[in-house]
């Protein structure tokens, strides 16, 4: 598999995910969905972002071994967040959207644990 494709794939879902995440959690209490409620739901909420964060760490750290250095800079600053908080979180909203990339980032850890 081509290193930018592998790079901007897991990096994008998994950027999504904890972004999405991290919204869920700022929301206030009375707004926050059912399934958050408990606090077993927030802690899933907690986790499913910081298994994200750990996935894009690992995304940057492959993109900056096999790419030149400013594609996962450039990437983590601007495209990502651009894409993720303008497009993806905007027509699915914010739970939809940590549902949909999670398991993509579940699949982003062995895609990059293969490839690299």
């Amino acid at each position: 598999m081509d290193p930018l494709i592998l790079f901007l794939c897991t990096g994008f879902v998994s950027m999504s995910a904890a972004l999405s995440a991290g919204q869920l959690n700022k929301l206030a209490d009375a707004d926050k969905p059912a399934f958050m409620q408990s606090r077993n739901g927030a802690v899933m909420v907690i986790m499913a972002g910081n298994l994200g964060a750990l996935t894009l760490i690992g995304a940057l750290a492959y993109g900056f071994r096999l790419l030149e250095w400013w594609i996962p800079l450039s990437s983590v600053f601007l495209s990502f967040p651009a894409i993720s908080l303008g497009i993806t979180q905007r027509l699915l909203g914010d739970r939809v959207n940590l549902f949909l990339m999670l398991p993509l980032t579940l699949v982003s850890i062995g895609l990059l644990y293969h490839f690299w």
